[in-house]
């Protein structure tokens, strides 16, 4: 798990795939059905608060306190 970090960490433009996602079993499951789990490819579109990421082919926007609990591996090609 060493080479997992959080998604809020990616620069802008910066691919990853997600490694692992924390949370209240409420929130995991919400994020998975947004389709944010284990294996998705992201992409940072926009850092900050919120953020935006690209997931296949829509974009997701996110505030701060939910990117802390998911945890990406960077440097996925497209």
């Amino acid at each position: 798990m060493h080479d997992l970090i959080p998604l809020s960490a990616l620069a802008v433009g910066q691919l990853a795939q997600v490694g692992l996602v924390l949370g209240q079993p409420d929130q995991v499951h919400r994020l998975g059905e947004l389709g944010l789990r284990d294996g998705t490819r992201v992409e940072m579109v926009q850092q900050g608060s919120p953020c935006i990421i690209r997931l296949g082919g829509q974009k997701l926007c996110f505030r701060n306190d939910e990117l802390i609990q998911v945890l990406v591996r960077p440097g996925t090609e497209r």
